[in-house]
């Protein structure tokens, strides 16, 4: 019998490896959950909202968030709307086409200004790009109605066009946003900023933290505060604390570009900051904090 070409032995070992990369598991994608951009003060194609809160006054674009996602391997990004530009999403929807794909929106609306026309023309202008909705409760002069219909009737509108509701708190609000969690139990609720421990008293942040009991929670590990920054608590007691509430399936990530930190190296170094908060969680679990969970949620690469 004659030996086997050198060409069968090329195919026997090209479908040898083959079929081990079709065995291996296919590592998630890395994606950071939340994302500012600005368009800088001084703008006049996306000037910043005349009820702004704060306006930044760097630039912030999405190409230069583009450049520092590939200097950190970042695959995807959600950018959320942020205030100063209130609900007009001109520079969202600007975000989103620089991005291609690989950027998500977060809407920002308020229930007791227009949306009911807005919310689904923005969602449909966008084809898949809208992926949450979010509702501020964080300041005393800029609440959302509590108790209102207007609010659950927004709350119900994002269900049904098929949005996360994405949740910036004191927890101080925790109380008066608990009925809609309850009541919407078919939409995600994503929880910014580890729900802002340090801005409440451990027991009006206990109740942000029993909200773990609903499945369709999850927490953000985002906006991190430095223990030399006021009030100066160490804040890993209180992601661990997450991390055991939640599950490692319920934890997304995100942060470190913004109008102050946009650059390549920041921007990785504020990635790594993030990820050694949670060293001690199994790599795979790591994963899906980083990405695997975030990637589900928001139907990414689908």
């Amino acid at each position: 019998m004659g030996h086997p070409s050198r060409r069968l032995l090329l195919q026997a070992a090209s479908l040898a490896a083959a079929g081990r990369a079709a065995a291996a598991p296919k590592k998630p994608p890395v994606v950071d959950c939340h994302i500012h951009c600005f368009d800088g003060k001084d703008s006049t194609r996306f000037p910043y909202h005349a009820r702004a809160p704060y306006r930044p006054p760097e630039r912030a674009s999405p190409e230069d968030l583009l450049t520092c996602m590939d200097a950190a391997v970042v695959d995807f990004g959600v950018v959320v709307h942020p205030e100063p530009y209130q609900d007009d999403h001109r520079y969202l929807e600007h975000c989103l086409a620089v991005g291609k794909g690989r950027l998500k929106g977060t809407c920002l609306f308020f229930a007791d200004r227009a949306w009911k026309q807005e919310l689904p023309a923005l969602v449909k202008r966008a084809g898949g790009g809208i992926v949450a909705l979010r509702v501020h409760a964080y300041a005393p002069d800029r609440l959302p109605p509590f108790g209102s219909p207007e609010l659950r009737a927004m709350w119900k509108a994002a269900m049904d066009l098929g949005l996360a509701i994405q949740v910036h708190l004191e927890p101080r609000y925790a109380p008066a946003l608990e009925p809609f969690i309850k009541e919407f139990t078919a939409t995600p609720v994503i929880i910014d900023h580890l729900g802002r421990p340090f801005q409440g008293t451990p027991d009006e942040h206990a109740v942000v933290v029993r909200w773990s009991r609903f499945p369709h929670t999850i927490m953000k590990l985002s906006a991190v505060p430095p223990q030399e920054q006021y009030p100066h608590r160490d804040v890993r007691p209180i992601i661990a604390s997450l991390v055991s509430a939640f599950g490692p399936t319920r934890l997304i990530s995100g942060g470190g570009f913004s109008n102050a930190e946009s650059k390549p190296e920041t921007y990785r170094k504020s990635q790594e900051k993030l990820r050694s908060f949670v060293a001690h969680v199994p790599a795979a679990q790591q994963q899906a904090i980083f990405g695997g969970n975030a990637a589900r949620i928001f139907r990414l690469g689908a």
